[in-house]
């Protein structure tokens, strides 16, 4: 019965172990309940607030903290084995900044990321490789820095790898934007540069019509086509239409082809009208202009005695002319040339009567002159002018005269007359006077003078020349 009593205060202790429970919280509250009149006695409680922010840790949780995704996600371009994305850089990158980016695939249906770069990168945009046409992939991207990678930028839909289509379009050379004018018997070639896939489907027609195989031959090529008649004719001339086509879209472009030859001769020339030294003739255009307008026509002239043929008029654009300047007492035949883009006619319209040119009776009556007198005194028409010229440097003197008979002339320097003396040269000619002085010094320099003397009386000019000595 004693040992019965032990147990009996165990039972009691669980209540002692709630006991401590309350007043675990009632501990807490009564210090506080203490520590409340010690404020009221010093205040070092209210500073003991302010130490207990949590703000100092705060600023260095976004260190720890990795940046955030990328934004715009986007596929720029997709291949028939390849992808291209872009994206934007994300709003927080961290203090330290960006390490780079990594971007990861995987195929539609699987949850196998791979990753396409084996380290970060810091370019925003990036091409996946060495993919399979038809296959569908999910792409997503991550921004790394030192605190890790950030939750991944996902494309909505996965990518489907195929060749784009890019729309068919012609380029067609400047020099076939135009006519294309070749001879009878000229190779036609033409290269025309096309673009577009996948492979576009080439088709060329004639006024609609398929092409003469047996003529034209067409060779195309991944990005242009070849146009190609070995010897041109008349009947290739016409409008050739060419076809781009890619599943139903398409371009067109039409290139136009001239084939040309000279044209025939002029028909029904005519002998109109002789009169004096003239002669008219008409004539109509030719039956064959050669698939080519008329530019004109060439007119030729012959004389029975010569026999040859000589071109009086060229290029003329009308069917009549007049043929002027014949020889009196000639007889002459005249033909006709027709000319085109591709030159004369062969073959030329000849007059089938011929033009005689009748001589009349003239009587010579000298034309009767008045007698002039054609004596003049001299008179100069051009003056001397004063010079300065530098020492050592020949230098000319200039005058013009004229008079009947003709005067002669005498140079002088201050009024003496200057003879024979090889530092001077004078000359005259068509009544310009000149007086060439051969290396001056200055004793050379004074008063120089022209007289002109004749029969019926004389005249003279002055000028100063003025030597200096070098500088």
């Amino acid at each position: 019965p004693k040992e019965e009593p032990a147990p009996a205060p165990a039972a009691e202790q669980p209540p002692a172990t709630e006991q401590p429970t309350a007043p675990a919280d009632e501990p807490a509250p009564t210090p506080k309940a203490e520590a409340t009149p010690a404020p009221e006695e010093g205040s070092p409680a209210p500073p003991a607030e302010p130490q207990a922010p949590a703000t100092e840790p705060e600023p260095k949780k976004p260190k720890a903290e990795p940046p955030s995704s990328p934004l715009s996600l986007a596929v720029e371009e997709v291949s028939e084995n390849s992808v291209t994305l872009t994206w934007k850089v994300p709003e927080q990158t961290g203090r330290l900044g960006l390490d780079g980016y990594v971007v990861e695939f995987c195929k539609d249906g699987t949850t196998d990321w791979i990753a396409a770069n084996q380290e970060p990168f810091l370019s925003m945009r990036y091409t996946i490789q060495n993919l399979t046409s038809g296959e569908k992939i999910h792409v997503r991207v991550k921004a790394v820095n030192a605190n890790g990678a950030s939750v991944p930028a996902t494309l909505e839909q996965p990518v489907l790898i195929r060749e784009i289509l890019q729309l068919p379009r012609i380029r067609v050379p400047r020099h076939l934007r135009q006519t294309y004018v070749r001879h009878v018997g000229d190779a036609v070639n033409l290269m025309i540069p096309f673009q577009g896939k996948p492979q576009p489907q080439v088709i060329w027609t004639k006024d609609g019509q398929p092409l003469d195989t047996k003529r034209i031959n067409i060779r195309n090529g991944e990005k242009d086509t070849i146009f190609f008649i070995r010897e041109a004719q008349r009947s290739d001339s016409g409008k050739y239409q060419l076809t781009v086509r890619i599943n139903g879209a398409e371009d067109k472009a039409t290139v136009e082809i001239q084939v040309i030859e000279p044209p025939g001769p002029p028909q029904n020339l005519k002998l109109v009208d002789v009169w004096g030294f003239n002669v008219a003739l008409e004539w109509t255009p030719p039956a064959d202009n050669g698939n080519s307008e008329i530019k004109g026509y060439t007119v030729q002239k012959s004389d029975k005695k010569s026999g040859k043929w000589f071109t009086v008029l060229e290029r003329c654009t009308r069917t009549s002319c007049t043929v002027s300047d014949l020889i009196m007492g000639n007889t002459y035949s005249f033909r006709v040339f027709a000319e085109n883009a591709g030159g004369l006619s062969e073959k030329a319209a000849v007059t089938s009567s011929v033009a005689h040119i009748t001589k009349t009776k003239t009587v010579y009556q000298p034309e009767k002159i008045p007698h002039r007198d054609m004596m003049e005194p001299p008179k100069f028409t051009q003056p001397l002018t004063d010079r300065t010229t530098t020492r050592g440097y020949s230098t000319h003197l200039f005058c013009s005269v004229r008079g009947f008979p003709q005067p002669k002339i005498i140079w002088m320097k201050n009024q003496m007359e200057i003879r024979e003396d090889p530092k001077y040269i004078a000359m005259i000619e068509q009544g310009v006077c000149s007086l060439e002085i051969r290396k001056p010094s200055p004793f050379d320099g004074g008063v120089y003078t022209c007289k002109a003397v004749n029969p019926l009386g004389e005249a003279s000019v002055d000028c100063k020349l003025d030597v200096k000595g070098k500088m």
